[in-house]
């Protein structure tokens, strides 16, 4: 009996396949990546609030997207490379500690697609009511956007993984680097239907709003700078919007490789490599282009480097 309380409170954490050989290099390699992450989101999220020329709707919004990946990366990495130097055999998380850790995986993934969305909204007021942009994106509603981009994923992460910590289990091996939806409820040996159910809805209403959202709207600024001949505008558009769009596909491709390889058990190591990705590469990358592409924020760094 006490092996078999033991067994249902811990749950071993397969993690990273790695070599003793090629151990260092991938934990250096992982090290560096979370420290980037940190730093150049910190850094943004920062120069932001206290730069008050860039206290414009599209920089505070994307203010989500950093403290979005900070407390993603912090959730799932550092256990990750932790990992690496102990023992496959001996890699064993709580299972409390597994169902905290894939909730905020879950909820990471949700609010970066959430925040997405209503970026793509204020890039379509900008090009298409220019106008009325001021009065319609005032701070009061950048923080309604905001509260809903994180809000409504919460309630519906809550759900999903709640759905799940219901279940009984009747295995203790996570077979994936970190732990998430999928892998918890493939501990249990009671019938998941509502879980898979719930669960494709989920996923079918997220990811369908943003592509239809997304699509909508940018179709609606090509309409616009298609049958206008203002250079400036055009120019104005294509900066901004290649910014958001080359986040957005970043994300989207990885998601859309992660959710995929979920439904081929024989594809488990691939599945890991997508984990990881998910994990490294949308926030690593959106640090870069909104940190460099976006002109004013490349001269406020370049400024404070020139400075120092």
């Amino acid at each position: 009996m006490e092996n078999q309380t033991w067994i249902g409170d811990v749950l071993l954490l397969e993690g990273l396949k790695v070599t003793p050989q090629s151990s260092i290099p991938v934990f250096i390699i992982l090290l560096a990546v979370y420290i980037f992450i940190m730093v150049s989101n910190i850094g943004l999220t920062v120069l932001i609030s206290v730069e008050r020329s860039l206290h414009q709707p599209m920089y505070l919004l994307s203010c989500n997207l950093n403290i979005n990946d900070i407390f993603g990366a912090t959730a799932i990495l550092p256990r990750l490379i932790s990992d690496i130097f102990t023992e496959s055999a001996e890699r064993y998380i709580t299972y409390m500690g597994c169902v905290l850790q894939a909730y905020f995986f879950h909820l990471h993934i949700g609010t970066y697609l959430s925040v997405l969305m209503i970026m793509a909204f204020d890039r379509y007021v900008a090009i298409c009511n220019p106008m009325h942009y001021s009065d319609i994106m005032t701070n009061k509603m950048v923080l309604k956007l905001s509260v809903f981009a994180w809000g409504v994923i919460i309630l519906l992460v809550g759900i999903l993984i709640g759905l799940t910590a219901r279940l009984s289990r009747c295995r203790s091996t996570i077979t994936n680097p970190f732990c998430d939806n999928a892998s918890l409820f493939k501990l249990s040996c009671e019938n998941v239907v509502i879980n898979n159910i719930y669960g494709l809805g989920y996923t079918v209403v997220l990811l369908g709003s943003s592509l239809g959202s997304t699509l909508l709207t940018y179709l609606k600024i090509a309409m616009v700078c298609i049958t206008s001949n203002n250079r400036a505008l055009n120019s104005r558009a294509l900066q901004t919007c290649s910014t958001h769009l080359t986040v957005y596909l970043i994300m989207m491709i990885s998601g859309f490789s992660f959710v995929a390889l979920h439904r081929f058990p024989e594809l488990s190591e691939q599945r890991k490599m997508a984990s990881i990705v998910i994990m490294l590469v949308p926030p690593a990358f959106n640090a870069v282009v909104y940190g460099l592409q976006i002109k004013q924020i490349r001269q406020k760094i370049f400024a404070l480097f020139n400075h120092n």
